[in-house]
């Protein structure tokens, strides 16, 4: 009878030995909009987090006031990442951004409180494109405008599919 706890308390004792009692490492930061009216919607961006040395990545998706939050990514066999080469970088959102190299990654270090991360500047974003960026893809949209198609009105009595469909298709003929 005396004997019934011991195996219990046994697996109890095995269990708790394996558990890691360290803290998550969390990286907390915002994205800030350098053309935006004060009540833009921040919710939906996503920040790329990468660690060096580290296979994994994390994704964070921003809230309405811009914050995020991420699990620092860190391999198995490590307990902690090495977060003093560790990177956040803005990957894109819900609507078209604009982003300088300037403001699109940022360095991750440890707060004053030593309990989470940080970015060491903020990571900012442009929601029109500015005509003083560098950017040959910026500088392409500029020059060449919209990409939307043009829709030829056709008769609809003659059972075609609408002009977009076809027009810009040009056929290749003769290639073995």
């Amino acid at each position: 009878m005396a004997l019934s706890w011991i195996l219990p308390a046994l697996l109890f004792a095995l269990v708790l030995a394996n558990v890691e009692l360290s803290t998550c490492q969390v990286l907390k930061a915002k994205v800030t909009c350098l053309d935006c009216h004060q009540n833009y919607d921040f919710s939906g961006i996503k920040v790329l987090v990468k660690c060096d040395k580290v296979k994994k990545m994390a994704m964070a998706i921003t809230e309405n006031d811009g914050s995020f939050e991420a699990k620092l990514p860190s391999n198995n066999n490590t307990k902690s990442p090495d977060a003093k080469n560790c990177l956040a970088r803005i990957l894109g959102g819900p609507d078209q951004l604009y982003t300088s190299r300037k403001f699109m990654a940022s360095e991750i270090v440890k707060t004053q409180d030593s309990s989470s991360y940080t970015t060491t500047t903020p990571l900012g974003f442009s929601t029109s494109c500015p005509l003083n960026i560098k950017d040959a893809a910026c500088k392409a949209m500029n020059k060449f405008g919209s990409s939307k198609t043009i829709n030829v009105p056709l008769p609809p009595e003659w059972g075609l599919a609408p002009s977009s469909y076809y027009i810009p298709f040009i056929p290749i003929i003769g290639i073995p």
